[in-house]
């Protein structure tokens, strides 16, 4: 873990990025007294007279002894506080201490006049977040805070003489005048500034600034300035053309600022591989991603941190590719700001973009310097950027692929994604404090969640904290989404406004395309799907994708399928309502048509017996093709969230025939793969939507069918309701159809209540009415129920008569699916008489037609049963294996009632073959 310790500011801990909590603020003195004295033994009595001085706590060596056990919990492996001399030693890398990395770049740059010591001072100077040990005190805090300072001070008057003599006179003038109003009687420091101001032609601001000091002087001491302040005044106001002269006018120093950046360890070490690995000219054009994702940061950040990489100087261009203008930077004007930053001569400048780029060129050749080409829009404004000397380096970001880069330049290519869980977290301790983040997890935790670790979203967030509660900020993102990220004036600081820009250069197609997929149903979508939202045929679809996804406005995932981020789907969902109101029905209306019509054919392939078929879809609209049953499935199970979803919104669309035949097409599905809870809601929905219907049989087929996943589901009481209900509309009705289905509903909810004596009864009325009707597979089914209710009470003659017809009827009529059942019930009719091998064989057959259709629920539940008999014959090997796989598919099903028993069965066998292990022999 890389470990990072700083006083220069906040006292902070923070591991890869991550700030850890250090406790209260007299714990951190603690902290920050060992940190001063690292590698030195601090003994308890200076901790004490440091800490708390003349006020000390009641048994203060106690006291000291317990916060250094708590800094010890929090501090990571590779630092460590032990005991020594009777005191303590804080042991760790100084280059991991901010306060001793200070000093120690201090030190190297020390008697240089070069390039590189400015590199070191001006890194010294980056690791200063505030004033030391800022909100601690104490007097030796104080004591210490002032020699800092002052420490501070020296380092930076040195850092601004190096970056005079190096030419950087164009960006100090702003920092040395705040610095002299705060030293108004500082020499050196107004020189510095008066130096500054010439270099920038503000040759009357610099003369004002020195009658300024020596006016203070007079009045304040009763002296004059010094012989080297007033000869550079002479000479200032003599125009010296030698005060113009730098030793390297050449070496631009352009980066803005760094961020505070949070988290993306991964992301920087990736950087770091390829500026390693890496022999010419190195571009990362994938720092991509969307708008407010953090690639500016990351290329910041990166940057700072390896300036000793770039002694010839920083090159950087916002090229504003997505930003409020309208227009990208033009290329040459970006070649321009290069020339002026090398320090040519505008005489020197050719008129033409190419004459310009290859003087560019020419000047960086060999150098070793960083161009950092931000906001890129594509790859034909970045080429004429590209340094041709493989000793330079190229980050650069934008929110396409900038494919040709990478296909012609051999750029990397780094996208970058959201913020993991952690690091969102510690993006909001930094930017609140990790005490205020501590105070309120829960609030946290929900605006990490609603957020999606997006980091402007975060921070769009943590500076709506900054007068309220985190609960508050929560409560408020949650009611009103995306619009609590918004802001009237400032575009950079709204997130609509920086994901708007990323629109513009789309055509209408595309972005009606983006609109659409903002109120698609479902998490994700595939090609097939989106050319049925939108109308447009494959071909066009898919390029529309590709755009999007160039845009970084989509994702694509593995299995062909593409998926945005939620708050930018929010944004998508706004620029659909812009939209005609017909254009939005019609697109969902067929994009709700498509998974239907492919969900009844996946159903059909599954359950090859009549199905209801569903009405005619939308014109144009073709069901994905499924060539078999395990296509059928595969394809069942990748949808399964957006099919729900469907539904869902077939239900907001007022479709109710559609949301009925969703929870009917469906159910095979959820209940073979034991989505219970999913198939409770569906037929919940379509029961909903059954109540707006004509036809009586569908009211009361959804009552059955919700009474059934009741069952399922273990709730008893409200699936004898259902039941009956579905039952009395279809004895109202005369529908003796429903009324055989009903029965047989009942005799399955009365077997899970444990009950098998009414069970039966239903299963005989069942199959009395489906006799009566002619409906032969049916028939098969209810002589199967009646079979087995039998057979579970003991009366297997019957039992076996029964299983026997329905599976020859099964047969018969090729019925695979319930073929398996009458076989499971003729194995255990077998068992529970004595006849294991034959019980075994018919498992064995059951097995092979359930995994056939992959029915894994039914096939836990066969394996179960299987190891009795194996047990029964001694074949204890076949026992285990049995119930191991039984076992797994009950936990994976979370069905923990037979994942329990079974687990016992497998305990006792163990105990069995461990005695038989144990038999003498012979």
């Amino acid at each position: 873990m890389a470990a990072e310790l700083r006083v220069l500011g906040q006292v902070e801990l923070r591991v890869d990025g991550r700030v850890v909590d250090v406790g209260h603020a007299r714990q951190r003195c603690v902290l920050a007294v060992l940190l001063v004295e690292a590698n030195r033994v601090v003994t308890v009595e200076q901790l004490l007279d440091r800490v708390w001085a003349d006020r000390l706590p009641y048994k203060a060596r106690q006291v000291v002894s317990n916060y250094v056990s708590r800094l010890r919990q929090v501090l990571p492996d590779d630092v460590a506080i032990t005991r020594q001399g009777g005191g303590h030693v804080l042991e760790v890398d100084p280059e991991a201490v901010d306060l001793h990395r200070f000093r120690g770049l201090v030190a190297q740059a020390r008697g240089r006049d070069d390039a590189r010591a400015l590199a070191l001072l001006e890194e010294a100077a980056g690791l200063w977040r505030g004033e030391a040990f800022e909100g601690l005190d104490s007097p030796w805090i104080a004591a210490v805070r002032e020699g800092l300072a002052q420490e501070r001070f020296a380092a930076d008057v040195d850092r601004v003489d190096l970056a005079l003599a190096l030419g950087r006179h164009a960006t100090l003038c702003a920092e040395l005048a705040e610095r002299a109003d705060a030293h108004p009687l500082d020499e050196r420091v107004t020189g510095q500034l008066m130096l500054a101001l010439y270099r920038n032609g503000r040759q009357a601001e610099a003369l004002l600034r020195f009658d300024d000091i020596r006016a203070r002087l007079a009045d304040e001491v009763g002296a004059d300035p010094g012989s080297e302040l007033r000869e550079l005044h002479r000479r200032i106001l003599n125009a010296d053309p030698a005060l113009a002269r730098v030793s390297s006018p050449d070496v631009p120093r352009q980066l803005p600022a760094p961020p505070v950046l949070t988290g993306r360890v991964t992301e920087l070490s990736l950087l770091d591989e390829t500026l390693a690995e890496t022999s010419g000219t190195v571009l990362i054009s994938a720092i991509g991603g969307a708008g407010g994702i953090g690639k500016t940061w990351l290329a910041l950040a990166w940057a700072h941190r390896h300036l000793d990489r770039f002694p010839d100087g920083q090159l950087f261009v916002d090229l504003r590719g997505f930003s409020p203008a309208e227009d990208p930077m033009a290329p040459a004007v970006a070649v321009r700001g290069f020339l002026d930053a090398l320090g040519v001569d505008p005489g020197r400048i050719p008129n033409d973009l190419d004459a310009q780029a290859a003087l560019y060129r020419s000047l960086v050749a060999g150098k070793r310097m960083l161009v950092v080409l931000d906001n890129a829009a594509d790859a034909e404004q970045v080429a004429p950027l590209l340094p041709g000397s493989p000793a330079c380096t190229v980050l650069v970001t934008g929110r396409t692929r900038l494919a040709s880069l990478i296909d012609r330049h051999g750029a990397r290519h780094l996208t970058l994604d959201v913020l993991s869980r952690a690091e969102a977290h510690a993006l909001l301790a930094a930017r609140l404090g990790a005490d205020r983040v501590a105070a309120e997890p829960g609030a946290v935790d929900e605006l990490v969640e609603l957020c999606g670790g997006y980091p402007l979203a975060l921070s769009i967030t943590a500076r709506d904290a900054a007068a309220v509660s985190l609960a508050e900020v929560a409560a408020e993102l949650r009611e009103l989404g995306l619009e609590m990220l918004d802001h009237d004036t400032d575009p950079a600081a709204s997130l609509p406004a920086v994901l708007s820009w990323s629109l513009r250069r789309l055509t209408d197609e595309h972005r009606t395309v983006f609109g659409l997929l903002g109120i698609a149903p479902g998490p994700d979508t595939t090609l097939p799907a989106v050319a049925a939202l939108t109308g447009l045929p494959p071909g066009r679809a898919r390029r529309a994708l590709s755009v999007l996804e160039e845009a970084s406005l989509v994702e694509r995932r593995p299995g062909g399928r593409y998926a945005m981020h939620d708050l930018v789907r929010a944004y998508a969902a706004t620029t659909a309502h812009e939209l005609p109101d017909e254009v939005r029905e019609t697109a969902l209306i067929r994009v709700t048509d498509f998974y239907l019509h492919t969900a009844f054919a996946a159903d059909r392939l599954l359950v090859p017996r009549h199905r209801l078929q569903p009405d005619a879809p939308a014109a144009g609209v073709h069901p994905h093709p499924l060539p078999d049953a395990a296509a059928a499935l595969a394809w069942l199970q990748a949808e399964h969230a957006t099919l729900l979803a469907t539904q869902r919104a077939a239900a907001a669309m007022g479709r109710h025939h559609v949301v009925w035949q969703f929870a009917w097409v469906l159910d095979t599905f959820l209940v073979r793969r034991v989505h219970w809870r999913d198939a409770l809601a569906t037929w919940r929905a379509a029961l909903d939507a059954a109540a707006h219907l004509p036809d009586p049989t569908t009211l009361s087929r959804a009552h059955r069918l919700v009474g059934r996943a009741c069952s399922l589901q273990g709730l008893h009481g409200e699936a004898t309701e259902h039941l009956g209900q579905a039952l009395d509309l279809a004895v109202r009705h005369r529908d003796l159809t429903e009324q055989a289905h009903s029965h047989r509903a009942f005799a399955f909810a009365w077997e899970l209540r444990g009950d098998d004596a009414q069970a039966l009864a239903h299963a005989r009325q069942a199959l009395d009415l489906h006799r009566a009707l002619g409906q032969r597979g049916w028939e098969a089914e209810a002589l199967n129920s009646v079979g087995w209710y039998a057979a579970r009470l003991g009366e297997f003659d019957t039992a076996r008569d029964h299983c026997r017809a329905a599976l020859a009827l099964h047969r018969h009529l090729r019925d695979r699916d319930s073929e398996a059942n009458a076989l499971d019930s003729l194995g255990f009719i077998a068992y529970r008489t004595g006849d294991h091998r034959e019980a075994i064989d018919y498992y064995d057959q059951a097995l092979t037609q359930l995994r056939t259709l992959s029915d894994a629920f039914r096939a836990a539940d066969t394996l179960d049963r299987v190891g009795h008999p194996h047990a029964a014959l001694g074949q204890h090997e076949q026992a285990l294996k049995a119930w191991q796989e039984a076992l797994a598919l009950y936990r994976d099903q979370g069905r923990d009632t037979d994942a329990t028993r079974v687990q016992r069965q497998l305990d006792d066998l163990d105990e069995e073959i461990q005695r038989v292990r144990a038999r003498p022999r012979g």
